[in-house]
């Protein structure tokens, strides 16, 4: 037999590795059998469906309708499993098939969404493309354990006078904002993202049942102000769906905690949680699940907290990075005592309260510092800060104790007077216009002044212009001493003597 060449044995190889991959190509494209579960629409209702067939469907596991719409398999019950829409059901009735996705709702994390409006679900509302995500967070996610957290302890800045000194946030806390329908809650909140613009906090305002109209105007806001190159919008409008509207807080918050994981601070405000008990009461009685107290199901407590849970401090060894909540809810007349407000203040670690009468006698912020509450208290406080307003949140709760007092024409001493005209000083000194929030070393040279008695011999309607002139004079002449309380040095009472004398110079300049 002729010996085999080398160009011979070549020929074969290629051929063997031909019909190698022939073999191979043949095996990937034959035919597989893929189970899908394909469900019967039973019922249509406004924001719910009833679908039969879908026997190993997941809790919160997505399923697609006809016509592009999406739902969340939300009661897995014996006999059939109620969904709950993301989209409104245009063109979907009885009979039409539903199938399941084999994905549970999850929803776009990652350096992208900063600077967006999005839904819950990802999709982008305001016009400007699809969205870059790293990947995608499941909604629900267990709260960090016990052992993982670290003490609230650094500050949150809000800019605002009267929070920062009387009723002060740390990152991580959970700081409830309750009053009435247009007291200022959620100026209060936005004034807090407009000041984190001097800091490396990342921030989520979260819509819920609001406006389109409201939200924009939001949008707008955060957008002069340059905030929104480091605030996320996610929006469930009173437009949408109720289950897109209960949903929407727990994307933000899963949102919130992928940059918290990666060490970063993140500000979260949720507007409002009022209009979040109030989806989920809809869908839970649209469901048929026993209404209790006020018709709102047995654990609309627990929607809330397992939500709430999830902000916190981490520490060093998990990241370092936190999450602050500041959760917007609205009371009836005054009454604090309701169902959803007593739920939420128990949940929270404490609450800033806004009065209407406040409000109505043109002091904005109308926070209510008696019934106004941080129980993180002066531990999150700059060193300088604290040792101030320690001495003013007493001075001013004993003002309006006494002025409660003063009411019924009694006669007072002269101690009681000047008590009283510096409460007064003080309270005009907490007066602060709209999306004007201080940096910390701005309103600390204000309270040295107001302590000292640098504003008493003004009349009360000259106390705003002498706040100004002060917190000018004093950035101009102590530039130094900024860094030195932001380092987290005390101050002296050099220092303190010399806020002073500026301060009483600039109030006499007329």
């Amino acid at each position: 037999m002729p010996e085999k060449t080398a160009e011979s044995t070549g020929l074969m190889s290629t051929l063997q590795s031909l019909v190698t991959g022939i073999d191979q190509g043949i095996e990937n494209h034959r035919y597989k059998i893929r189970p899908e579960e394909i469900g019967t629409l039973t019922y249509i209702g406004e924001g719910i469906v009833r679908a039969s067939g879908l026997h190993d469907v997941r809790s919160e596991e997505l399923v697609n309708l006809p016509g592009g719409v999406r739902g969340m398999a939300f009661n897995l019950d014996p006999e059939d499993t109620s969904i709950i829409l993301l989209d409104w059901a245009k063109g979907v009735s009885a009979g039409q098939e539903v199938r399941r996705s084999g994905e549970i709702m999850s929803v776009p994390v990652g350096e992208g969404v900063i600077g967006r409006v999005v839904d819950a679900v990802g999709r982008p509302l305001d016009g400007k493309g699809s969205i870059a995500f790293d990947r995608r967070l499941p909604l629900e996610r267990p709260a960090p354990a016990i052992m993982d957290r670290d003490p609230v302890n650094q500050p949150l800045q809000t800019g605002l006078r009267v929070v920062d000194a009387l009723i002060p946030i740390g990152r991580g806390q959970r700081e409830l904002i309750l009053g009435d329908r247009q007291t200022g809650k959620t100026a209060i909140a936005i004034d807090t993202i407009l000041n984190q613009k001097r800091t490396d906090v990342l921030c989520i305002y979260c819509a819920i049942g609001q406006r389109n109209a409201a939200v924009a105007q939001v949008v707008d806001t955060l957008k002069k102000n340059d905030a929104l190159k480091y605030t996320a919008v996610v929006v469930g409008a009173g437009e949408d769906p109720p289950g897109l509207q209960y949903v929407t807080p727990y994307a933000a918050m899963s949102m919130a905690e992928f940059f918290m994981q990666r060490g970063r601070d993140v500000l979260v405000v949720f507007d409002d949680l009022t209009k979040h008990a109030r989806a989920y009461r809809e869908l839970s009685l649209l469901l048929r699940r026993p209404p209790a107290r006020e018709a709102y199901p047995g654990d609309i407590f627990y929607i809330h907290s397992r939500l709430l849970e999830r902000s916190t401090h981490l520490r060093s060894e998990q990241g370092g990075g936190s999450v602050t909540a500041l959760p917007i809810i609205e009371t009836q007349a005054q009454n604090v005592s309701a169902f959803i407000p007593t739920n939420l203040i128990s949940i929270t670690d404490g609450q800033i309260y806004l009065n209407p009468t406040l409000y109505q006698q043109g002091i904005m912020p109308a926070v209510d510092v008696g019934r106004s509450v941080s129980r993180v208290g002066g531990k999150t406080q700059l060193p300088a800060y604290r040792a101030v307003a320690g001495d003013l949140r007493l001075s001013y709760s004993q003002f309006e104790e006494l002025e409660a007092f003063a009411r019924f024409g009694t006669r007072l001493d002269e101690e009681t007077r000047k008590t009283l005209e510096r409460g007064r000083r003080v309270r005009q000194a907490f007066k602060q216009p709209q999306y004007s929030p201080r940096s910390a070393e701005e309103q600390l040279y204000v309270l040295v002044a107001l302590n000292a008695g640098a504003f008493d011999s003004l009349p009360e309607d000259k106390v705003q212009q002498a706040v100004a002139r002060v917190q000018e004079a004093c950035a101009e002449k102590l530039r130094s001493m900024g860094e030195k309380i932001h380092s987290g040095e005390k101050l002296t009472d050099e220092d303190k003597n010399r806020i002073v004398e500026i301060a009483k110079e600039a109030v006499g300049e007329e």
